[in-house]
C-alpha cells in the first residue's frame, strides 16, 4: 500500500507539472501563432490589392537569403531538421523562429506558392525547445516541449487541436505513436487555439457544399478511387519536390543567386501568363473546389509552382499547397467516377495530406474537425488507400518507418526517401 500511494503521488505531481508547462507553451505559441497568422493574412491581402508586389519576389528572395546568412542558419534548413532533432533530442536554435516568421511573410507578400502550416512546425518546435530550458534536463523533456510547441503552433494557425496533436506524435516514426506526449500536446494545442482566437487570428474555413451521401458499397469504392489518385499524385509531388531542390542547389550553388533567379522566374511566369491564382496558399481556389468548381489543370500547375518556389529557398511549407492539389484533383476526378465533385474535393484534401505526410490517423481526425463525422467512412477509406499506395516517400526525408506499409514485417523499412 505504501508503494502504491507513492506511485499515485508521483503521477499526480507529474500530471500537474506537465499540464502547467504544456499550457504555458500553448499560451506562448498561441500568441506567436496568432500574430503569425495575422501577418501572413495581411501580407496576402496587400499582395492582392497591390498588383506590382509579385515583381518584387526576387528582392524578397535576397532578403530571405540575407536574413538566414545574418543568423548563421543554412537556407536549406526546414521541417526535416525539426523532425530529426525530435528523434535525437539535439538542440534547435531559437533563431529559427524569427527566420521562418519573417521569410514566410515575405514569401506570401510577393506571391510565392507556399503554405504556412509547414512553417508552424519549425516555429513551434524552436519555441518549445527554448522553453524546455525552464525545466531540469531530465529524460526526454526537450522532445516533449518540442512536440508541444509543434502541436500548439499548428493548432493556432489551423484551428484543429486534435489533428495537430495526433499529427506531431505520429509523423516522427511512422508506425509508432508517442502516447506519452498525448496529454501535454493536446493541452498545448487547445490552449494555443483559444489564445489565437482571443487575439483575433483569422480561422481557416473549409465550407463543404455537398448533400448527405451515404456510405454504401458504391460510394466507398468511389472514395477509394479518389484516394488512389491522391496516393499516386502525392508520390509524384514528393519526388518532384526533393528532385527540384537537389537540382537547383546543384545548378546554382550560391543561395543568393538561386533564390533571386527562382523568384524572378515564378514572378515572370505567373504575372505574364495571368496565373495569379497559384500565388500564395491559394485558399480561394480551395474554397471554389469545395463548392464543386476546379480547372482540370489546377493541381498540376500548383505542383509546378510550389516546387519552383520552395526548391530555391523561399519558405512557408508544403501542407496547404497539398490541400490545394488534393482539393482540385478530387474535384476533377470525382465526376468521372459519378461522385459529387464538392465531396470529392474534401476527400482529396484529406487523402493528399495523408499521402504526403504519412499521417493516416491525423488525417482521419482532421476530416472530422474540418467537415464533421458524417462522411468519416468515406474519408477513412480514401486515407487508407492513399497511405498504402504512396509508399515510403514523404515530404520529410527524416521520417522513419518502423515497419513497411505493405507486406510482411521482415520487408525493409527505414527512412523516407525520394528519387
Amino acid at each position: 500500500m505504501k508503494f502504491k500511494l507513492k506511485e499515485i503521488f508521483y503521477y499526480i505531481r507529474a500530471f500537474a507539472v506537465w499540464a502547467l508547462m504544456a499550457a504555458a507553451v500553448g499560451a506562448v505559441c498561441g500568441v506567436v501563432g496568432g500574430a503569425f497568422a495575422i501577418v501572413v493574412e495581411e501580407a496576402t491581402h496587400l499582395r492582392q490589392h497591390v498588383s506590382w508586389l509579385p515583381w518584387l519576389m526576387p528582392v524578397a528572395g535576397l532578403l530571405i537569403a540575407g536574413l538566414y546568412w545574418l543568423l548563421k542558419l543554412p537556407l536549406s534548413i526546414g521541417t526535416d531538421e525539426i523532425i530529426k532533432t525530435v528523434r535525437t533530442q539535439e538542440g534547435v536554435s531559437i533563431k529559427m523562429a524569427p527566420a521562418i516568421f519573417i521569410s514566410t511573410a515575405l514569401t506570401h507578400l510577393t506571391g510565392g506558392s507556399a503554405g504556412r502550416e509547414g512553417a508552424a512546425l519549425q516555429l513551434g518546435g524552436s519555441i518549445g525547445v527554448a522553453m524546455s530550458h525552464l525545466m531540469p534536463s531530465q529524460g526526454d523533456n526537450h522532445r516533449m516541449f518540442q512536440l508541444c510547441g509543434m502541436a500548439a503552433l499548428f493548432s493556432a494557425l489551423f484551428g484543429t487541436p486534435l489533428a495537430a496533436t495526433i499529427f506531431v506524435i505520429e509523423i516522427i516514426d511512422i508506425g509508432k505513436v508517442n502516447h506519452r506526449a498525448l496529454l501535454p500536446c493536446l493541452i498545448s494545442a487547445l490552449t494555443a487555439k483559444l489564445v489565437a482566437m482571443a487575439i483575433g487570428a483569422p480561422a481557416e474555413v473549409f465550407p463543404l457544399a455537398s448533400g448527405l451521401v451515404e456510405a454504401n458499397w458504391l460510394t466507398l469504392i468511389q472514395s477509394a478511387c479518389v484516394g488512389l489518385c491522391c496516393g499516386a499524385v502525392a508520390t509524384a509531388f514528393c519526388y518532384l519536390m526533393h528532385a527540384a531542390g537537389r537540382y537547383m542547389r546543384k545548378a546554382i550553388p550560391n543561395d543568393f543567386l538561386r533564390i533571386a533567379f527562382g523568384g524572378a522566374t515564378v514572378a515572370l511566369v505567373t504575372m505574364a501568363l495571368g496565373l495569379q491564382d497559384y500565388q500564395g496558399s491559394g485558399m480561394h481556389t480551395i474554397v471554389e473546389a469545395l463548392q464543386g468548381h476546379a480547372a482540370p489543370e489546377a493541381f498540376l500547375l500548383k505542383i509546378v509552382f510550389t516546387a519552383m518556389t520552395l526548391s530555391v529557398g523561399f519558405k512557408g511549407g508544403e501542407i496547404v499547397p497539398s490541400f490545394f492539389i488534393g482539393a482540385t484533383l478530387g474535384c476533377v476526378v470525382a465526376p468521372l467516377l459519378g461522385f459529387d465533385p464538392a465531396l470529392g474535393a474534401g476527400i482529396g484534401i484529406i487523402a493528399m495530406f495523408c499521402g504526403v505526410t504519412n499521417g493516416a490517423l491525423a488525417s482521419m481526425v482532421l476530416s472530422v474537425e474540418l467537415f464533421g463525422a458524417e462522411y468519416l467512412p468515406l474519408f477513412g477509406i480514401a486515407c487508407a488507400v492513399s497511405y498504402a499506395l504512396s509508399g515510403q516517400v514523404s515530404l520529410y526525408h527524416t521520417q522513419h518507418f518502423e515497419e513497411p506499409k505493405m507486406g510482411h514485417r521482415d520487408a525493409p523499412a527505414g527512412d523516407a526517401h525520394a528519387a
